[in-house]
């Protein structure tokens, strides 16, 4: 493994360093040097046909797959960074983490910390969805909550881990292993798929999950058009891509149901700025979706395929209308989609949502029963 800057190629001590001790830029891990990883039991996820959701696409002639993320050990995807990173704090001899989180991240810190017999403490903006921030309490982590947006706990975390000893965990690109264990999911869909899809639409904040996309599947020798989605409420990616700018400039405060990609980059634009040049140099774009269109993903999603995905897990289904529409998905297109949270997450979403539920005053009346079930059949 090398530890190397994105920007000026300068080469690193494989170390727990967060940024190029040269000119400040993103720092990668190539390579795998054997390192034991903290583990749950995490493994290849599945790969779903998405049969109905291509039939609800009009004018589509392709395929539609699904990356089932939520089914890894704390539901993300954000277990295949944690674990990576925690193998390597571990080996460094630090026995202490922290992590800002909008949720997912300080979940799977909080399982592998507590798999290794280390304290961790999470940081997280005090509006995290109450599911998120239950689970992170139930591994008997510290939580801190931090009033305002995400990158004010990032702000926090990084102080932490530079002051105090921490291992940071921030599953941004600040942790160079952290990153480099999303690679697998690259390869993985190159050998699910027999060869590499011609899109993956991921779920983005600052993006490791798209660089992880795309370097796996490169290592594996192919290519693949990266769609980054993020939500209309935080899209700074997705601004700077519209305008054709270079860079990426931070979002103000972000307004959306997607809790897990509303990252307004404050202080952290150049991750921004590399996912985008990610995406250009892919031939991809940058897409943002509404919350309603979020909430009709989830609906899609849960009832046509069985998938029960957090607004963020959905954001890839909601953006494939908008890129038909746009010309995006040309006949033949063999399209993956991202679904990188689990329902569980988020739960106050579908409670929201109109629900098929109905009183039985006698269930011994089978035959009235039966009529009401027919009744609901029908008007469905």
């Amino acid at each position: 493994m090398i530890l190397r800057c994105v920007d000026c190629a300068k080469a690193h001590p494989l170390e727990l360093l967060y940024r190029c001790q040269s000119c400040g830029g993103i720092l990668e891990a190539i390579g795998d040097d054997g390192t034991p990883r903290v583990s749950l039991g995490e493994t290849a996820t599945p790969l779903l046909r998405a049969a109905r959701i291509e039939a609800s696409l009009p004018g589509f002639s392709g395929e539609i797959w699904l990356k089932d993320e939520t089914r890894n050990p704390s539901g993300s995807f954000k277990d295949r960074l944690v674990a990576a990173a925690m193998g390597r704090a571990l080996s460094l001899g630090v026995r202490k983490v922290v992590c800002a989180s909008s949720g997912n991240a300080g979940a799977a810190t909080a399982a592998y910390a507590a798999r290794a017999g280390i304290p961790a403490v999470i940081i997280v903006p005090a509006h995290t969805p109450l599911g998120k921030v239950t689970q992170i309490a139930a591994y008997g982590a510290i939580l801190l909550l931090v009033e305002g947006h995400y990158s004010r706990s990032y702000d926090l975390a990084l102080a932490l881990a530079e002051r105090h000893g921490f291992a940071n965990l921030t599953t941004t690109f600040i942790n160079p292993y952290a990153v480099a264990g999303l690679t697998a999911v690259g390869s993985e869909l190159v050998e699910q798929l027999g060869g590499a899809p011609s899109h993956v639409l991921v779920p983005t904040g600052s993006g490791p999950l798209v660089k992880g996309v795309w370097q796996g599947i490169a290592a594996a020798g192919g290519t693949t058009r990266l769609i980054a989605v993020q939500a209309e409420g935080c899209a700074p990616i997705v601004q700077a891509f519209e305008a054709g700018a270079g860079e990426v400039t931070a979002w103000g405060t972000p307004q959306t149901i997607a809790s897990g990609i509303s990252d307004p980059l404050i202080g952290y634009e150049r991750d921004g700025t590399y996912t985008l040049k990610l995406v250009r140099e892919s031939g991809g774009r940058a897409i943002a979706v509404s919350d309603d269109e979020l909430r009709e993903a989830m609906r899609l999603l849960a009832r046509s395929e069985g998938v029960y995905a957090e607004p963020t897990g959905a954001s890839p289904i909601a953006a494939l209308p908008r890129l038909l529409a746009q010309g995006a998905l040309p006949p033949g297109s063999r399209v993956v989609c991202m679904v990188t949270g689990h329902g569980f997450k988020d739960g106050k979403a579908y409670q929201e949502m109109p629900v098929r539920t109905h009183k039985v005053a006698d269930p011994a009346d089978i035959a009235a029963v039966a009529g009401l079930c027919e009744a609901a059949l029908a008007a469905a």
